[in-house]
């Protein structure tokens, strides 16, 4: 007993040095341990076993995010497809992949991931790769005058350290180019972050369509009956205007490490959250309320078993999906503000779906009318320019991307995660990296814009 707490002094002391050398405030200490832990397990899982990486380029993107994770310890599992990671012995924890469902954190007592039939949801292999793109993997010849402007935009990028790996333009239903870098080709699944949130409109747009939802009601989860929280409507939390007291920080302790890195159920922990603004009135992003939307499809639908098996028969497929991974909790609930990997052609499909006003492939996946709600800016007092988890370039006083069309809007995730739609130009622009800090989204993009257009 005297030598654990001897180690357990120990660790604690430097823990409490890194922290204070990188300005963390005491708080941050108690929290530390289970967020570092977590994101751990969870990104090296995935960027392993999902994305392909090495362990090497898994960890050195890890330990990006914060000084305190170059502590970690961590083991693969490879032929288990499993990471366990402990920061200073202080708190352990194991994420496993399982095909088709990605990489979850593991919780004792919760096995509705694991329950999953992976026999028609885990193996799924396209049929449709040998035909032209939407539907297939075909594309054609690349524009010369694009490639070159794409392949040198991601060379200077990445000689300045922005870590750009997948550039794409998406030109009137066409491939124009794409460039790639880092050990990632157009078959890469790479994690878009909070780009995943549109998806989940997406989502919810097509249970809307198919008659299953309204999205003016209100999500009739039984805990907000009896309080303010009764009166936020669905169309509220898409616009992020629902009013809950959620905190979007991302420092440990804080709501959006916990919920994402420390509890089995990212809805539940975001579903125990009180109204601070009336419904519609004030804008908060809050990655909490896009795993409520997930929660809300699948309750809609029934069990985790039947949301993934209706989203891959009425998105997945009709999308036409060659390399993509919509992760799941330990709860079994897809995690749509953060978890979609996907291909820089995969992403470009959901553009091209905003571009054709709901239809892919032929078919209807959201109405016409849902596109214009989903990018017409909200009524918050504070920031107008978001739609139905979409960024939008008006809406505020100013455009949010001053050189490019004002129609444009887009998905958008951390490390700088960008799915561009500009319909006036029937063009998309898709950009997917790691990059800490900022990226110059305006000057890159609003190049390609001009060489649309020479």
């Amino acid at each position: 007993m005297k030598k654990f707490l001897l180690g357990f002094v120990a660790s604690l002391a430097v823990l409490i040095g890194v922290a204070s050398l990188a300005g963390f405030p005491p708080a941050y200490l108690y929290s530390a341990p289970a967020v570092a832990s977590g994101i751990g397990a969870k990104l090296l899982c995935s960027a392993r076993y999902v994305t392909g990486f090495s362990q090497q380029q898994a960890f050195d993107d890890l330990v990006q995010y914060s000084p305190i994770l170059e502590l970690l310890t961590f083991e693969f599992d490879e032929p288990g497809g499993a990471v366990t990671t402990s920061l200073l012995g202080l708190s352990e924890k194991t994420a496993t992949y399982l095909s088709g469902m990605g990489c979850a954190i593991d919780y004792a007592g919760f096995g509705q991931r694991a329950a999953i039939n992976t026999n028609t949801v885990g193996t799924r292999i396209p049929t449709t790769g040998n035909q032209a793109w939407p539907l297939g993997d075909t594309v054609s010849a690349p524009d010369v005058s694009m490639q070159s402007l794409l392949a040198t935009q991601v060379q200077q990028d990445n000689t300045l350290g922005l870590n750009t790996r997948a550039l794409l333009v998406l030109h009137e239903s066409k491939i124009l180019a794409e460039a790639y870098a880092q050990g990632t080709d157009e078959t890469t699944p790479l994690l878009g972050w909070s780009m995943a949130k549109s998806l989940n409109s997406i989502m919810l747009g097509n249970l809307e369509l198919r008659g299953k939802l309204d999205l003016n009601n209100v999500p009739g989860f039984p805990t907000w009956g009896e309080d303010a929280r009764s009166q936020i409507r669905i169309s509220d939390m898409l616009t992020m205007t629902d009013g809950l007291a959620f905190s979007e920080e991302y420092n440990p302790g804080d709501d959006a490490t916990a919920m994402l890195f420390t509890v089995p159920s990212t809805s539940s922990y975001v579903m125990e959250k009180q109204a601070q603004h009336a419904p519609g009135t004030f804008f908060n992003y809050s990655s909490g309320t896009a795993n409520l939307l997930s929660r809300l499809y699948q309750e809609t639908l029934g069990s985790p078993q039947d949301a993934y098996d209706d989203y891959l028969t009425n998105i997945f497929d009709p999308l036409g999906f060659q390399n993509a991974i919509f992760e799941v909790d330990a709860s079994g609930v897809f995690v749509g503000s953060s978890y979609f990997y996907a291909s820089a052609r995969d992403w470009a499909r959901i553009g091209q779906l905003m571009l054709n006003r709901g239809i892919i492939n032929g078919q209807r996946l959201v109405s016409e009318d849902w596109i214009d709600r989903a990018t017409r800016p909200n009524n918050s007092e504070n920031q107008r320019a978001y739609g139905y988890q979409w960024w939008l370039n008006r809406g505020n006083e100013n455009l949010r991307w001053r050189s490019l069309p004002e129609d444009a809007f887009s998905a958008q995730g951390n490390r700088q995660q960008y799915l561009m739609v500009i319909p006036s130009l029937q063009l998309v622009i898709i950009r997917l990296g790691w990059t800490a800090g900022r990226y110059p989204v305006n000057e890159q993009f609003a190049e390609i814009v001009q060489q649309v257009g020479r």
